[in-house]
């Protein structure tokens, strides 16, 4: 398995912003922000962080240096809390599709799940009755000190997963799993099934969770079957159940803005034209349909405009392995320890090596230097650690 696995830190795995630039283009009609009336020229989009320079979402670049940064669970973040992996969504001002690049204004962060991990099998393991997969796009961050074992040494951890989750199989693709110390609660962010008002007890997958102890004023409206929301329990199951400490609605606060956008998984299906991804409602009624029919586990890029919470979609493009431009590593920073003998080089905290054939621009291998400032695209290695630059470009 080809994990990327980091210090936390602001190192970069990254979609290639002039790769997806491109393909937002072609799929979706050219430039951003058409200019909806009564909506102001801002732009929204969601998924998770896959490069830094400053941040790299859906293969676009936006400047956090003033941007708001707000945790989940309602706290004031900062620039740390901005990891390899996890799951964002980022209010910006336009996004230039010329250059890919936006001011962001604000950012959230939110993980899916938090708790211990019950049971590992190959590279898929449960925790709190969800299963959750690994994939070679999965950061594993160094805190988890994985070793040799890989995945089978998360048994019996305690973690979080940001993640995206795959209506069809019922599983969390996960995007990121680092270590926790300790958690005086466990978190799920999910789908209610088998409510049962007289019990008071719901499922989120295979967890079964009571929520006897909470007041109906503390519930989200019109709890049913098919809401999407965020619990907290306590670690210690009570006969089998999770007990709730909170329930909120696990919704996206999607705002209106002339430009929204995603690419992730169908996270929830009613039809091809009435589908969730990232827990964002999608209306692509009159939306152009790219390599389709979307369906359930479909991997899709989307673009339209945000309206009374809703995505309303002009164009989809239903992605195959060829067009997940995600799996593209983009880094921007300046280069530290260099080693011309090993031919590596370390950037954001991740290992390059420039071994192999690669193409340079406004310069030459002979130019590389500590603390020249460089833009690396490239593939991980088999290690999961090591990247392995394709294009080596100079920047001022």
């Amino acid at each position: 398995m080809s994990n990327l696995k980091t210090n936390g830190g602001r190192a970069g795995l990254g979609a290639t912003a002039a790769v997806l630039a491109a393909l937002l283009v072609a799929a979706c009609g050219g430039g951003g922000g058409g200019g909806v009336a009564g909506v102001a020229a801002t732009a929204y989009t969601a998924g998770p962080i896959r490069g830094f320079g400053s941040i790299i979402v859906n293969g676009v670049r936006f400047d956090d240096s003033g941007a708001e940064i707000e945790i989940e669970d309602e706290r004031s973040g900062g620039l740390d809390d901005l990891k390899l992996g996890s799951m964002v969504e980022v209010e910006s001002e336009q996004i230039d599709d010329s250059t890919g690049r936006a001011k962001a204004s604000k950012i959230r962060v939110g993980s899916e799940l938090k708790g211990i991990v019950e049971s590992v099998s190959g590279s898929s393991f449960v925790m709190l009755g969800q299963t959750v997969d690994v994939t070679p796009d999965t950061v594993l961050d160094d805190s988890l000190n994985l070793g040799a074992a890989g995945v089978a040494a998360l048994q019996g951890r305690l973690v979080e997963v940001h993640a995206q989750f795959d209506a069809a199989s019922g599983h969390y693709v996960a995007t990121r799993v680092e270590a926790e110390d300790a958690a005086d609660m466990f978190k799920i962010r999910g789908v209610v099934s088998q409510l049962d008002s007289a019990a008071k007890t719901f499922r989120i997958g295979d967890a079964v969770i009571s929520y006897a102890s909470l007041a109906a004023a503390d519930l989200p409206a019109n709890l049913a079957d098919g809401q999407l929301v965020r619990v907290k329990v306590k670690p210690q199951q009570e006969n089998g159940q999770w007990i709730a400490t909170a329930v909120r609605s696990g919704e996206r606060r999607l705002d209106d803005h002339d430009d929204a956008r995603l690419v992730g998984q169908v996270s929830g299906f009613r039809s091809a034209s009435d589908f969730d991804v990232n827990g964002v409602r999608v209306d692509a009624s009159r939306a152009r349909i790219d390599d389709g029919p979307v369906q359930a586990g479909s991997r899709v890029e989307v673009r339209g405009r945000s309206q009374q919470g809703v995505l309303v979609a002009e164009r989809v493009k239903v992605l195959d392995a060829s067009d997940d431009v995600v799996r593209g590593i983009e880094l921007h920073g300046t280069i530290g320890s260099l080693d011309r003998g090993a031919k590596t080089f370390v950037l954001r905290g991740v290992t390059v090596s420039y071994a192999g054939t690669v193409l340079y621009e406004r310069g030459s291998e002979a130019g590389l230097a500590d603390n020249q400032p460089v833009e690396v695209k490239g593939v991980l290695t088999s290690d999961g650690i090591t990247l392995a630059a394709t294009v080596i470009r100079f920047e001022d």
